[in-house]
């Protein structure tokens, strides 16, 4: 299977020559591997057509398309679609009580779109990244088991989850103040000494939260994260 992904922040239309789509092999034979948005200006690329030649990638002037060969994709169970050239996940891992559930992988494979689903963040769209996500719609696309019985508590708000940010560098950049007096604030559990003592940060309680270290705004945000009634 071939994936083409446009990275949409990297392409910029007014600052090229559409090099991707002049350079294409298949536009030049007359298929339409890549169409140019009549409105963006931004290429659309046929994974079914591509033929896997590198030549728009290395023809970008800004870096803009990827273009993968992966394992053979599903044909069933999309969970998620951001766009047409955009990532897709298929599935998600099934929450069990009492139990820890672990999600390994490289960088891009999904695990930050598969907690945000499971957290309520984002209402997964089956696939139809044009249509409006419908958790009703989610839920009936399911079997009945655990995972499905999870998302409707989710959907109902009869569960609550807390999600440890992912890129803690810029936590001071948005949470003012000092340590303490922000694990208090979150602290749902009545486990704040607990936590701060065992995540070796009681030490820190007064010091401010741009003050800290890489390593101390981990523990800091592992903390809150713990304190949460989730």
């Amino acid at each position: 299977m071939r994936v083409a992904v446009l990275r949409e922040d990297n392409c910029q239309p007014k600052k090229c020559n559409a090099e991707c789509h002049a350079f294409c092999p298949p536009v030049r034979n007359g298929q339409e591997c890549i169409v140019l948005d009549h409105k963006t200006g931004k290429p659309h690329i046929s994974e079914s057509l591509c033929i896997g030649c590198g030549i728009c990638i290395n023809k970008c002037p800004h870096d803009a398309l990827i273009i993968e060969q992966l394992p053979e994709e599903l044909e069933t169970d999309m969970i998620h679609r951001y766009s047409l050239n955009g990532f897709r996940l298929f599935r998600l891992p099934t929450p069990s009580k009492d139990q820890v559930v672990g999600i390994l992988g490289p960088n891009g494979m999904g695990k930050s779109t598969a907690f945000n689903a499971l957290s309520g963040r984002l209402v997964p769209n089956l696939g139809d990244w044009r249509a409006e996500a419908d958790w009703d719609a989610v839920i009936n696309s399911l079997p009945r088991g655990e995972l499905r019985d999870f998302l409707v508590e989710v959907k109902e708000g009869r569960i609550s989850v807390a999600v440890k940010p992912q890129n803690v560098d810029r936590l001071p950049q948005r949470v003012k103040g000092k340590v303490g007096d922000l694990l208090r604030k979150v602290d749902e559990r009545g486990l704040f000494v607990e936590l701060t003592e065992g995540l070796g940060i009681d030490h820190l309680l007064e010091r401010e939260i741009a003050q800290l270290s890489g390593g101390e705004l981990q523990r800091m945000a592992m903390a809150a994260t713990l304190l949460r009634d989730a």
